[in-house]
């Protein structure tokens, strides 16, 4: 019997994986949960286990080729002969749908280039990012003191971008609208607050969740973060970690330069908070970016409002417990 293995599908958005690595030639013997191949998705570098004791056979996929899910990678089969018997290569041109290809820019008029493959997660990012055009959005902003939290934060042993994420996710449990997804069905309401916070992983953009961010003690949300970063360095990060918040924070503090951007609300979130560098004058601009579907503009002035009292306030971090 010849059974095909197929590229996994290992997250909501992913439309294909890249193939990295065989881990096995054509005819070795495998062993059912074997890792036998490595694929590259649109966050991480994750295995692909045999689903049966066997012997791997052609034709196989190409390394280095992006395959849609679903589609036939290579083959187990029963005995050796069969697998023997196999051979070729899949390649890339044969299995993509020519559909999933943007249309290109017309560079002819501009200087010379070369084309550079982009990673999966670079593809991933602009995929994402080209999906929210659909999303209504509306920008509002203030300034906040940054150095108390930050002092308050160093003395509980956590960085900035943790407490943030923390007085960020206490302020949308106050105002269950921020806790809302526009959805073709109607407004989903979520039963936690799960905040996802963006990284910079050096390919592109990631966005590990810490869930139930409200409520969580905070060495627990400390040391779930620190395992999210070093997922993230290793690149083995996966769909569980980095999916499905309900509300979003960027914070780029840590460069003096940025005296204020905008961050994009990623599909499934009602908005996202950017953080920029403190000024002269210690106060940092905070801009909401929100999905007008689901957050009106005072809504999202008493959120700012309800932030900053946050911010000067720091009761909720020298407790170190969750709480709504």
């Amino acid at each position: 019997m010849k059974t095909e293995i197929t590229m996994p599908v290992l997250s909501d958005t992913m439309q294909t994986g890249r193939l990295t690595r065989w881990n096995k030639a054509v005819g070795e013997a495998i062993k059912k949960g074997e890792a036998i191949a490595e694929v590259e998705t649109d966050k991480a570098i994750l295995d692909v286990e045999a689903f049966a004791d066997g012997f791997l056979a052609g034709p196989l996929a190409a390394v280095d080729t992006d395959i849609p899910v679903r589609q036939a990678i290579g083959y187990i089969v029963d005995t050796l002969e069969a697998a023997q018997g196999s051979n070729g290569i899949i390649h890339a041109a044969q299995v993509l749908a020519s559909a999933l290809a943007p249309e290109d820019a017309d560079l002819r008029r501009g200087p010379p280039y070369t084309i550079e493959r982009p990673s999966m997660l670079r593809t991933a990012v602009a995929r994402n990012m080209s999906a929210t055009l659909d999303t209504p959005t509306f920008l509002i902003s203030s300034r906040f003191a940054t150095a108390p939290l930050h002092a308050a934060a160093k003395q509980a042993g956590l960085s900035l971008t943790l407490a943030l994420t923390r007085a960020c996710a206490l302020t949308v449990a106050e105002d269950p609208w921020f806790n809302h997804a526009w959805t073709r069905q109607g407004l989903a309401k979520r039963s936690r607050v799960d905040v996802g916070v963006a990284v910079d992983s050096g390919e592109g953009l990631i966005t590990p969740v810490l869930r139930d961010a409200a409520i969580r003690p905070l060495k627990e949300l400390a040391e779930t973060w620190r395992i999210m970063l070093g997922k993230v360095k290793k690149g083995r990060i996966y769909p569980e970690d980095y999916q499905g918040a309900s509300f979003y924070l960027s914070n780029l503090g840590v460069f003096p330069e940025v005296e204020r951007f905008n961050a994009i609300v990623p599909v499934g979130a009602s908005a996202i908070l950017a953080v920029a560098a403190a000024g002269s004058d210690g106060r940092a601009d905070f801009t909401l970016s929100c999905d007008h579907r689901v957050i009106f503009g005072a809504d999202a002035a008493r959120f700012l409002q309800r932030l900053g009292k946050r911010l000067e306030d720091l009761s909720w971090l020298a407790s170190g417990e969750g709480g709504r």
